[in-house]
């Protein structure tokens, strides 16, 4: 691509300062689906690719799960390199358009960013997303060799872990089947996010890329149930098989009020949102019933995806409910920002003790106690203690429970041998990933919980490099 002249002029803001993310205004982006962040032009990314102080200690990469060479990537930029910025991008992460949307870059690598010290560091995932889209709108190369190794491998379940697992494998040569419980592939990616992050046209070009690479998708079928894992192995002859399953099974409060028409949790309200598309009712066949009043309880992404879902589905007033403090809220600041922007209130030291109903089994209110903070909880946050006499009603018509999953106990109780802690998660070898059982391997969500999509495509990259050295040494 050719350089720009006079690129630099073009920006608003200091050669120091990190380039903001062009947006779409609040009013009109809270009304519809379509994707918030309108991503960097050219002029964006050589001015941000510039920041870069190319150290000689690119400490950047140690805060990437997927080791990405970002020093590497972003000088390609500079360079106004596209082809090979793309190239970098592509080799390490099979998923850079979209971890270049979703992932806490903020947290992990841009923390680690020199620049950060004293500016703002250099923004590294929204370089990663421009880079991602420049390679999207560019046409198709050479299709790429078929798979020639003799082994085969079998990837259970196509989120975040089991692509990138899945596309590191292909491109080592290794034929390649996923198989996924829903009727479209993508897991967490497709049912959890919402398209005003990650449009599901941009999960649908990774997944096509994996597919030229070989791999092999295969909707509507649930290993422990439709076919046993041990039947991948004697039955359908794969030498390896790799579980990222995830954790979709929701979490509860435990309160009175929570089996009454209106309450959901994320799980299933997002799932309806975005993998069953109730956004476009009566276009799409899958209704959800969103009134004007709906209080999410959670302060994670996940609230924040079904927080500001619920504005976009009608919803006149959106309220976050949390039981601590705005210090204590895990979600990405930039999401909550896009939150705020959008007309959502939050209510802090707040926490639910009921859901209140009418005769006919409807949500009408969520009962709440004001709380404060105390000495810290085993998890080394502050503890909230309940205010006593400062119970109130909240008047809703939903109530969404965002609070935490866990994964689904159904794989591990129909395989026999396949270990799991107590909460449920997978016990796997931490250097390998490995189970207790020979050649499963496991990662992401249905090993530690729920996480980051990053973190899970890291688990997902290191099992596929642990599968390969495996099965290349005959272990």
């Amino acid at each position: 691509m050719p350089a720009v002249r006079g690129w630099y002029e073009l920006m608003p803001v200091k050669r120091t300062d990190k380039t903001p993310m062009p947006q779409r205004d609040a009013t009109d982006r809270a009304q519809d689906f379509d994707e918030v962040n309108e991503g960097y032009c050219f002029a964006h990314a050589m001015f941000e690719a510039e920041r870069c102080l190319r150290c000689q200690d690119p400490v950047c990469m140690e805060g990437c799960p997927v080791r990405i060479p970002i020093s590497d990537f972003v000088h390609a930029i500079a360079a106004g390199d596209l082809p090979r910025a793309a190239s970098i991008l592509r080799t390490a992460n099979p998923l850079p358009a979209i971890c270049g949307r979703v992932c806490p870059q903020e947290s992990q690598c841009e923390l680690k960013c020199h620049m950060a010290k004293r500016f703002g560091p250099v923004a590294v995932g929204h370089l990663e997303r421009f880079v991602a889209d420049w390679e999207r709108s560019q046409p198709l190369g050479e299709s790429p060799p078929p798979p020639w190794q003799s082994a085969r491998i079998a990837v259970v379940g196509s989120g975040p872990a089991g692509l990138v697992c899945a596309g590191q494998l292909a491109r080592q040569g290794y034929p390649v089947t996923v198989y996924e419980a829903l009727h479209a592939p993508g897991g967490v990616l497709r049912y959890g996010i919402p398209e005003f992050r990650l449009p599901n046209a941009i999960l649908d070009w990774e997944i096509d890329a994996l597919k030229r690479l070989g791999v092999e998708f295969i909707n509507n079928v649930i290993i422990g149930k439709t076919i046993a894992l041990d039947d991948l192995f004697d039955r359908h002859g794969f030498s390896a098989v790799f579980i990222g399953t995830g954790a979709g099974l929701p979490k509860f409060l435990g309160i009175p009020g929570e089996n009454l028409n209106g309450v959901y949790s994320a799980n299933e309200f997002l799932t309806r949102i975005n993998l069953m598309q109730a956004f476009q009712f009566p276009e799409a066949d899958t209704p959800l019933k969103v009134g004007k009043r709906v209080a999410v309880i959670g302060s994670g992404n996940t609230a924040m995806d079904a927080v500001r879902s619920a504005r976009r589905m009608g919803a006149e007033q959106a309220l976050v409910v949390y039981r601590r403090s705005e210090a204590e809220m895990t979600a990405r600041v930039e999401e909550y920002h896009h939150a705020i922007e959008e007309g959502v209130k939050f209510h802090w030291l707040t926490n639910p003790v009921e859901v209140i109903g009418d005769d006919d089994g409807w949500v009408t209110g969520l009962k709440s106690l004001r709380m404060e903070l105390g000495e810290p909880d085993e998890s080394g946050r502050a503890r909230p203690v309940p205010i006593e006499g400062s119970e109130f009603v909240f008047p809703v018509d939903n109530v969404v429970l965002s609070i935490g999953t866990t994964p689904n106990p159904l794989l591990a109780k129909t395989t026999p041998g396949l270990a799991t802690h107590s909460w449920g998660g997978l016990v796997v070898d931490e250097q390998k990933g490995e189970t207790s059982r020979r050649r499963v391997y496991a990662g992401g969500d249905a090993v530690t919980g729920a996480a980051t999509v990053i973190l899970a495509a890291g688990a997902g990259k290191s099992a596929a490099e642990a599968i390969h050295q495996d099965l290349s040494a005959g272990l």
